[in-house]
């Protein structure tokens, strides 16, 4: 069984409009793409309808991905997060000591780094569950190195 991936009730909603757009107006998208490619003659030496193709391969990756992940969805309460320690559904403010910056995160079950979202098994994430404001968690980096992170704040 797959392990449960934690959404707050927005982030699945993103996730699940995400993958209805792909499922409708994407494949739509896609299949003019190879109608078109095809049209133009020989597939053997069709670059247009190669890329065409591998672009589709791409897609229902994509597609298959985001149904697993809604499929074995859990969706936080978010009224039920309190701010005492951190937790899944935790927001938080880190000083890295290693750095010298302040760093904020939402913890949930799945990593989207470029949207300040850190996974709870992340070397981060589990170093910093159970935290309260004030502590020094030791993060052990994936490359043998180990880092300082101080707990400045935790809100929902």
């Amino acid at each position: 069984m797959e392990k449960q991936t934690v959404f707050t009730r927005e982030d699945y909603n993103k996730l699940s409009a995400r993958l209805n757009m792909l499922k409708t107006e994407g494949r739509d998208d896609i299949a003019e793409k190879i109608k078109e490619a095809r049209s133009h003659g020989d597939l053997s030496e069709n670059a247009e309808y190669d890329e065409a193709m591998n672009e589709q391969a791409k897609m229902e990756a994509e597609i298959a991905k985001l149904e697993a992940d809604l499929r074995y969805a859990k969706i936080l309460d978010e009224e039920e997060l309190t701010t005492e320690a951190i937790h899944i559904g935790s927001k938080v403010t880190l000083y890295d000591m290693d750095f010298e910056e302040e760093v904020e995160y939402k913890i949930l079950g799945k990593s989207d780094i470029e949207n300040g979202i850190i996974s709870d098994l992340s070397p981060v994430g589990s170093a910093i569950m159970g935290k309260k404001v004030g502590d020094i968690a030791e993060v052990h980096t994936p490359g043998g190195k180990t880092i300082k992170m101080k707990v400045l704040a935790i809100s929902k």
